[in-house]
């Protein structure tokens, strides 16, 4: 279990869900820290959010970012920026952010998306974000870190009255459509801030959707219902086994190897 948690990062606090994940984190008594570019575009955020000017795709202005906190909540995406950007933006952003760590231990939450394991879908085929935000999802277990991995379902397709949470594992719904299960961007913040204090979170990796009924306020019922990832592994439990760590790209291979050890410095 990870220690007490008050300064939380947020990476991708100006999206549409890192925005709602820095209301929730404050309104849940966490000091915030917004990781922005400019400072311009941190504008509409709450005034008792810290800013912090780093680009997640240079390494070098990470350090002060991460400097003093808890916990590390990833929001960010490469949406409509192609190859070069799933691998700069969705693997790079985790890859920069745990290396300017320097190994000092924090809690960490990443977003990814439902379907990551699906490689042979035309988004993955055209994109190579599902592969990418897979990539980064390993880096981060192979670090020894506490963490929660959540994979939403499609954003701002629910129905009226679609607000209990589910957790799926195994993530075989892989339509590459809002079948595949959507939720709110409000739900998906609700999910990364809970896991935080949770200590049934830890080493779980989920799918999230949203059903009709009503919502729930205590979701560790729903940690503890998750099956935790295996020790040491590098995919989640119940994932489908296509990706071989042999066939992989030689920097993704040497990224792992540094992050695995690192933690055992």
């Amino acid at each position: 279990m990870s220690g007490p948690i008050s300064k939380i990062l947020v990476v991708g606090a100006t999206g549409s869900i890192g925005s709602h994940v820095v209301a929730l984190a404050l309104q849940a008594g966490y000091a915030v820290r917004a990781l922005t570019r400019d400072v311009a575009r941190a504008a509409d955020l709450p005034a008792q959010a810290e800013r912090v000017v780093g680009d997640v795709a240079h390494a070098q202005t990470l350090e002060s970012a991460v400097e003093g906190v808890d916990a590390i909540v990833f929001t960010h995406g490469a949406q409509g920026q192609g190859k070069l950007g799933s691998e700069q933006v969705d693997y790079g952003a985790v890859r920069n952010i745990l290396a300017a760590l320097k190994g000092r231990t924090v809690r960490i939450a990443l977003m990814t998306a439902i379907g990551v394991t699906d490689r042979t879908g035309s988004y993955n085929r055209s994109t190579e974000a599902h592969d990418w935000k897979r990539r980064a999802e390993r880096l981060v277990r192979a670090s020894g870190l506490a963490y929660t991995i959540v994979r939403p379902g499609w954003f701002d397709y629910q129905e009226a009255g679609q607000n209990r949470l589910v957790f799926l594992q195994g993530d075989r719904r892989h339509a590459g459509t809002p079948a595949d299960g959507v939720v709110a961007r409000r739900q998906i913040a609700q999910v990364l801030v809970a896991s935080l204090a949770s200590a049934a979170a830890e080493r779980k990796t989920l799918e999230l959707v949203a059903e009709h009924g009503a919502a729930q306020h205590d979701l560790d019922p729903l940690f503890l219902a998750l099956q935790a990832d295996p020790a040491d592994a590098l995919d989640a439990v119940r994932d489908l086994q296509n990706m071989p760590l042999g066939s992989e790209p030689e920097r993704v291979r040497n990224d792992l190897a540094r992050m695995s050890s690192s933690r055992l410095r």
